[in-house]
């Protein structure tokens, strides 16, 4: 995949701009060391990121045969190694026979149930260059943080429409979104919701523990590729280009208290395939050190973006995704699934009977314009989006399509007591 596929048109930089957007493109010398930290960023002891990362970089998933395949697919079990088979082109003619084993352990674990969330953006302004993203500091977009007031309108709109679940996303600059302003936003959540997520920039297991104070639920942090180096060419400026940093914060979350976490690759940056493995064995290990945590796995694929309506996943098509979720259902049986609205409808009602175990309904990745969705009211002044989505469904046909394909919406099944 050629770099040149995220880069953003930016003509109305200042000329200032401009030329440290070019010299930061054209020159690596001109970048932080990526696998350095940077001032204010807590290391924390773990041996999770070596073990995946010594995985993924030794994953041949050409040495793979159809006789691997159909070996896994007999028994009950599924080993590291076994999990790499089914991600190998070599499982690609079994797609069938992987999802009938995939559908078996989502009804044996989640039954018939389909769990629902929406996101909220609350601020679209953004301190790093990421090449690829609609947020990034160099993209000519409109910027909105929302104030408190704001912030619950949104919020009561949402909650009347009956979700009662929802994630809390920024974008990652601690200057104008702060911890304390995102730690406002979810008490303010908290009022009309049973379950808080939040995806925002990583943060210090001291700022996580006042997050959960807050009344955050669990933390979502996606590592976008688990390669280092491509990590690198994508990630040119700010805090996130610091990749362990990154790695690490589903852990701090669990040490800062938080009941789940969830994680993810941005399947189309990389070798999509290393990236599930990598993703997937990211949840393995850390299950196996904090086993009352929850976990679960988002399988988000490229959008296109403002700016730049040429980023799509060129090499993961839905049949690709499709192996991907059932080879993490068949790995990881009591794991949480999300597919997000970046897929299309018909693909999403499918795969919701086979592998996935929760969707998103109702959503804008814009800043502030739930009440123009919900209301039909003009959103003139609302904050450019991060990504186009693929399925605009609203949250009532979402419940209504859902139950007409026999399973059972599920809100909140969480008592607080």
């Amino acid at each position: 995949m050629q770099e040149n596929q995220f880069l953003i048109d930016s003509k109305k930089l200042s000329p200032q701009a401009l030329l440290r957007k070019h010299q930061i493109e054209a020159n690596p010398s001109a970048r932080t060391n990526h696998m350095e930290y940077m001032e204010g960023m807590e290391q924390i002891q773990s041996d999770v990121m070596e073990k995946v990362l010594t995985q993924m970089n030794t994953y041949n998933y050409e040495s793979y045969t159809a006789a691997d395949v159909k070996r896994v697919l007999a028994q009950e079990n599924c080993s590291i190694e076994d999990f790499k088979a089914l991600l190998s082109p070599a499982a690609f003619p079994f797609l069938e026979q992987m999802a009938a084993k995939a559908k078996i352990e989502t009804s044996k674990h989640f039954g018939n149930t389909v769990y629902f969330f929406t996101p909220i953006y609350i601020a679209n302004y953004c301190e790093n260059y990421c090449i690829y993203c609609g947020f990034n500091c160099y993209n000519d977009i409109r910027r909105k943080k929302l104030s408190y007031e704001e912030i619950e309108k949104e919020m009561k709109v949402i909650a009347d429409s009956g979700m009662e679940e929802i994630l809390i996303l920024t974008g990652e600059s601690r200057k104008v979104s702060s911890v304390e302003y995102i730690g406002e936003a979810v008490k303010i959540a908290r009022k009309y919701f049973r379950n808080i997520g939040i995806e925002i920039y990583p943060v210090n297991v001291d700022e996580y523990r006042y997050l959960h104070a807050c009344g955050v639920d669990y933390v979502t942090v996606f590592q976008e590729t688990y390669n280092a180096d491509q990590y690198e060419t994508l990630h040119l400026m700010g805090h996130k280009r610091v990749f362990p940093y990154r790695f690490d914060a589903q852990e701090r979350a669990l040490m800062g208290g938080v009941r789940g976490v969830a994680m993810s690759a941005l399947l189309g940056l990389s070798d999509f395939r290393k990236d599930a493995l990598a993703s997937a064995l990211h949840v393995y290990y850390l299950q196996r050190k904090y086993p009352h945590g929850e976990f679960s796995l988002s399988c988000p694929r490229l959008r296109p973006i403002v700016n730049n309506d040429k980023i799509n996943p060129l090499d993961v098509g839905e049949r690709q995704l499709c192996q991907v979720l059932c080879a993490y259902r068949i790995f990881l049986p009591y794991v949480g699934i999300t597919v997000s609205t970046r897929e299309e409808a018909h693909f999403r009602n499918g795969i919701v009977k086979i592998a996935a175990t929760k969707v998103s309904a109702g959503v804008s990745t814009g800043i502030g314009d739930h009440e123009s969705k919900y209301d039909g009211k003009d959103a003139a002044d609302a904050g450019d989006e991060q990504f186009a989505i693929a399925d605009e469904r609203s949250f009532a046909q979402m419940y209504q399509d859902i139950e007409e394909e026999g399973l059972q919406p599920v809100v909140n099944d969480y008592i607080y007591v």
